[in-house]
């Protein structure tokens, strides 16, 4: 009889357990010469030596299942120990599965949608900064943060920075009740929802908790190197060209930028020129920065919305000549 101690590191706990300790109920009934127990995030097995060895190779092959998947199944659990006991070995992915960028939570498997968002994933992949401009809903934001999670769980980074211009839509923080935090989550919290959407909620909290995950203003990026990281700056439309040059040249040694923003939806005070354009005109001669330009086919929400963003862009293109004026 040996004891032998496994430590859950990279993974929601809560997600490997399973509800009501199910898929511990599950291992144990497939190893009956071990006894399993759980204390947070440790396991200690008890058992013959060779069982205990066998549930130990196993378990590392759970733990990355569900680092990568964001779940874990009674299926997967039993196909996992299948696999061993029938050939000493773990079956590689299927090809869909090798093709997926990252599983959201609950399994569901992300792809970049349509030719831009695919060229979007290639440019972050050979370039240290990468500009993603476009339409309302062409998943620029939520592909960026994708690419993030992705590096930060295959430990390419640290660190994951989310950053937004501090004032947008005609709302200034100083006239929003509560404190600074109370102020800014609201506005930050389209950057929490798509978070939410890949990471596990006590995760989540974790890593936020932790720093691992930095959201904030894009006027707290002054003064930082932000070094082992992937920084994103979203709504990049409604930062002025003094913000933006302050935000790119925050770039540190092994660190990635997305930036992200619509042309279209600058709230700027009228004859303030937008930081995102101003980059955009001034850096596109650079080959070692991608640029991505999106449009409407782009759009990934409601078949309406494309629908609206056109109406609207029609209206803009026949109200120019009358401003011009």
């Amino acid at each position: 009889m040996i004891e032998r101690i496994y430590t859950l590191e990279d993974i929601d706990l809560q997600t490997f357990v399973g509800a009501n300790r199910s898929n511990i109920i599950t291992l144990q009934s497939l190893f009956p010469k071990t006894k399993l127990r759980i204390h947070q995030n440790v396991l200690k097995v008890l058992g013959e030596e060779t069982s205990v060895e066998e549930l130990f190779t196993v378990l590392s092959r759970l733990e990355q299942l569900c680092a990568q998947h964001n779940q874990l199944t009674e299926a997967t659990i039993i196909e996992a120990v299948r696999q061993y006991r029938s050939s000493g070995s773990f079956a590689t992915p299927t090809s869909s599965s090798a093709e997926a960028l990252i599983y959201g939570v609950h399994g569901k498997a992300i792809q970049p949608r349509g030719k831009n968002q695919a060229r979007l994933v290639k440019a972050f992949s050979s370039r240290d900064l990468c500009f993603a401009v476009g339409p309302a809903g062409s998943g620029k934001t939520f592909l960026a943060i994708c690419l993030a999670v992705k590096a930060l769980k295959s430990k390419q980074v640290r660190r994951i920075i989310l950053s937004r211009p501090a004032v947008e839509a005609g709302e200034k923080l100083g006239f929003l009740p509560g404190e600074m935090k109370d102020k800014l989550d609201p506005y930050l919290q389209p950057l929490y929802d798509a978070l939410g959407e890949l990471i596990p909620a006590p995760k989540l909290k974790d890593l936020i908790d932790t720093g691992v995950i930095q959201i904030a203003p894009l006027a707290f990026m002054r003064g930082r190197t932000l070094s082992d990281a992937v920084v994103i700056l979203d709504e990049a439309q409604n930062t002025t060209p003094q913000q933006m040059k302050m935000f790119l040249t925050r770039l540190g040694m092994n660190s990635k930028m997305i930036v992200t923003g619509d042309l279209t939806q600058v709230d700027l005070p009228r004859g303030v020129t937008s930081g995102l354009r101003d980059a955009v005109e001034k850096l596109h001669h650079l080959p070692s920065i991608g640029f991505i330009h999106f449009d409407k086919v782009d759009i990934v929400r409601h078949p309406l919305v494309a629908q609206i963003v056109d109406v609207y862009d029609q209206r803009d293109k026949d109200e120019a000549p009358q401003q011009d004026n």
